[in-house]
């Protein structure tokens, strides 16, 4: 019973992230990207891509996504999910990597799915063995 409720949660996630896709504003690089994010209470929140002019100003599908979840006080994440329409799978950014780190603990999951609906699966200790977290500031 308990892989079912994951395959639909990963189902519902792809689903808005998919949403979260076609809103990506990327005039530059033409790479639209839409992430989902799973709270530990069952919640989705949603983000795309935004690209800016002064290129280093942009913001991944990722960061925007867990913002908009912390924008709301949730805080802690089981699943990540990052939608793009390219051949090779996606996995996210150095910084993205960070700051799932900083949201989601080492055995929590990242998917990448395209619209093929390949999928690939990460744990985050996956994408950032190591990482650099509030406990190494002490």
């Amino acid at each position: 019973m308990q892989e079912n409720n994951k395959t639909k949660n990963i189902d519902k996630l792809v689903a808005a992230a998919k949403v979260a896709y076609k809103n990506a504003y990327a005039p530059y690089s033409q790479f639209h990207v839409g992430a989902s994010l799973l709270t530990k209470d069952q919640q989705i929140f949603n983000g795309c891509n935004v690209e800016n002019a002064s290129y280093g100003l942009g913001v991944c599908a990722e960061r925007n996504c867990i913002a908009n979840a912390v924008v709301t006080g949730n805080q802690t994440f089981e699943h990540l999910v990052v939608y793009t329409e390219q051949e090779k799978l996606t996995p996210p950014c150095g910084a993205c990597r960070q700051v799932i780190a900083e949201f989601m603990p080492e055995d929590g999951k990242v998917t990448s799915v395209n619209h093929l609906n390949q999928q690939k699966h990460w744990s985050v200790a996956d994408l950032l063995p190591d990482a650099f977290l509030s406990k190494d500031l002490t």
